[in-house]
């Protein structure tokens, strides 16, 4: 499997480089960051319009602002895309959908099985609890990620937020209001400092009990190892559409 792999001097896609070279049959073919750099293994192109060489799937682990030639690349040329990059608007989240029914498009904003499984618990988890317990989300990251909270933890309150009564109001900062807490509030926290590689935890508060679902990364391979599964997963479907992590786990 040829590979290009967006955002390749940044911490995820050097993870996903390195990853690569221990995965049988994959190899990448070309790379895009900001600055062109033709000395390597491979050339790295700064506009995905110049890239000359052919590829079976796209990674993507760069920055929003790329995201309109990316999808552009990939419907012109019928190439399918993994799309981990976080940060996305409404609208951008729009546009990779949209891609999607030209090409297939797997969209997750974090690569992780464990990741996936806490979705998957949490859900079970509020369900279960249902009004009598307050949710909150600690996100921890190293002090370089530039978007806060994390896509992981908007991942966790949307999902969490589908299983309650009625739509959660999503609370980021409580300095600002000196009024008690509502049922349908689900509160998101962000804590940035040294190289934290990502903690989540969904705290569940009831009355003199509390449940904590948590998951810690070790490291940034986890995610690369995930993105090249997701891309052999693309590889296998060959039909448009959008598809996430689940869809990976269930092919398990």
């Amino acid at each position: 499997m040829d590979i290009i792999l967006c955002g390749y001097k940044g911490r995820m896609g050097q993870a996903v480089a390195n990853a690569a070279k221990n995965f049988k049959g994959m190899k990448i073919v070309a790379g895009v960051d900001t600055k062109e750099d033709f000395s390597g293994e491979y050339p790295i192109y700064s506009d995905m319009d110049k890239i000359a060489e052919e590829t079976d799937v796209i990674i993507d682990f760069s920055n929003p602002a790329l995201l309109k030639s990316l999808l552009g690349f990939a419907v012109e040329r019928k190439v399918p895309a993994v799309i981990c990059t976080t940060g996305f608007s409404a609208e951008q989240t729009e546009e990779i959908k949209q891609a999607s029914k030209c090409v297939p498009i797997l969209y997750s904003r974090n690569m992780s099985l464990g990741i996936n499984l806490l979705v998957e618990l949490s859900k079970i988890a509020t369900k279960i609890l249902g009004e009598n317990f307050d949710v909150e989300i600690i996100e921890k990251h190293h002090n370089k990620k530039i978007d806060a909270p994390s896509g992981t933890a908007l991942m966790l309150a949307e999902e969490i937020s589908e299983e309650m009564p009625k739509k959660a109001e999503f609370i980021y900062d409580r300095s600002k209001e000196r009024k008690p807490r509502t049922k349908n509030e689900i509160g998101i926290h962000s804590v940035r400092g040294g190289t934290i590689a990502g903690d989540h935890d969904v705290i569940f508060a009831g009355n003199k009990e509390i449940i904590t679902l948590s998951h810690h990364a070790e490291s940034r391979e986890i995610f690369a190892m995930g993105a090249l599964r997701a891309a052999e997963y693309l590889e296998q479907v060959q039909v448009a559409g959008f598809y996430t992590m689940k869809d990976v786990i269930k092919n398990f």
